[in-house]
């Protein structure tokens, strides 16, 4: 765990975490940091304590005493959010300090009772509500529901204009030696770029109005520094995230990259012959592609590059008159992020009968998806020319269509 001061009474704790599922669902190849920040005037506050993934509560009491902090000398925890990353340690800490006071918002105060027992010494904060730590120290308290749980809340300390966002402004992605934005490498950049879209396309994107929300109550307060419980933290460009995150927020609404992502998959080879005409046709446009065979690809990854990119390209044969169960699979966990508004084409193979693109549409509608398709191309076994040709025709008309949704 790194110890870190990100600006004048505020320290920062900060672990990489590897080889999870996260929300016991999100395969993460690159990992995720877990923050936890101090705050400290005359009194002590905690703010979304970390004690390792492994549920190790000493790992916290350590790293509290090495930046002379004495845990039983701690007078506030404050919970942000009640999701067990960022509160876990709670119930453990009780037995170490049971005169500190806990605050949080009155969804939280419920769940504390529910996670971990019966608890008498909450303070429920509404919309402003301040706690002065003393030395000028003064914390406030924002909520922001269902960002994206509905207890969350934003709490901002006013003299050094910090605001500790937890999983707002957050990115998936293990950090190495630079945790703040004006010590990224370009290809650090890129690198949290990417993960900062799988982090939201997997946790944040159902509740994009909410995000939005919280974007516009960020925007009332002065800020220097943005402190999240996830990914680096922002105290050269605060705006940038803030920026990113409208941009995402716009992707999960239609837009994204200038890119294509066929999203397929092939029983016996009759709907990958239309594929690889399909990249040809994209190369020769100059059109980047991402390909992603089903159901080999992680939902994960599935999700955070549809959620990118803006235009789809479906590809799946017909499969006991439906569509090819994994493709079906993961256009349902897409319309249930509310993914809406993509530009898309589909086209598959069958045999003795279609049905693919009925259910395609039948999804697509219970969902309420609102994705605008080019004409479907449904064909009895193997490509011929003229299907081809139609395809073609397709992709030119898709590629058509997202160049104003482009972001």
């Amino acid at each position: 765990m790194k110890k870190i001061e990100i600006a004048d009474g505020i320290q920062m704790l900060s672990m990489n975490v590897e080889q999870i599922l996260f929300e016991g669902m999100w395969e993460l190849s690159n990992g995720v940091t877990l923050n936890s920040y101090i705050v400290k005037g005359e009194k002590a506050a905690v703010i979304d304590g970390v004690i390792g993934w492994d549920g190790i509560p000493e790992t916290l009491y350590q790293n509290l005493e090495e930046i002379n902090v004495n845990p039983k000398e701690i007078d506030y925890l404050i919970v942000n959010h009640m999701e067990p990353d960022h509160s876990g340690w709670l119930e453990n800490f009780k037995k170490v300090n049971d005169q500190c006071t806990i605050i949080c918002t009155d969804k939280a105060a419920k769940l504390i009772n529910s996670f971990y027992g019966s608890e008498d010494r909450i303070r429920v904060v509404k919309e402003g509500d301040t706690l002065d730590l003393g030395n000028g120290k003064i914390l406030s308290f924002h909520p922001t529901p269902n960002v994206h749980w509905p207890d969350t809340m934003l709490t901002y300390e006013s003299s050094t204009k910090t605001l500790f966002s937890c999983d707002m402004y957050g990115a998936f992605g293990k950090i190495g030696d630079h945790y703040f934005d004006d010590e990224l490498t370009a290809a650090e950049v890129e690198f949290f770029e990417i993960e900062g879209i799988r982090y939201f396309s997997n946790v944040m994107a159902t509740f994009t109005p909410m995000v939005r929300k919280s974007i516009e109550k960020t925007k009332e307060l002065e800020l220097k520094i943005i402190a999240p419980g996830h990914g680096p933290v922002y105290r050269q460009n605060p705006q940038k995230i803030i920026n990113d995150y409208l941009r995402l927020c716009q992707y999960a609404e239609g837009a994204g990259k200038k890119e294509i992502t066929i999203l397929w998959g092939s029983m016996y080879g009759m709907t990958e012959k239309a594929i690889k005409h399909a990249e040809k046709v994209l190369e020769r446009e100059g059109i980047k592609v991402n390909k992603l065979k089903l159901p080999l690809a992680s939902e994960s990854e599935m999700l955070a590059t549809v959620f990118r990119s803006a235009g789809i390209i479906i590809a799946a044969p017909t499969y006991e008159y439906k569509l090819f169960p994994p493709v079906a699979a993961a256009i349902e966990e897409v319309g249930r992020k509310r993914v809406s508004g993509k530009t898309a084409l589909y086209f598959g193979s069958c045999g003795w009968s279609g049905g693919a693109e009925k259910e395609l549409k039948e999804i697509v509608e219970r969902n309420r998806m609102k994705w605008d398709f080019v004409d479907a191309i449904e064909f009895e076994g193997s490509p011929t020319p003229e299907v081809l040709s139609r395809i073609e025709s397709g992709i030119i008309q898709l590629i058509g269509k997202i160049e104003q949704k482009v972001v």
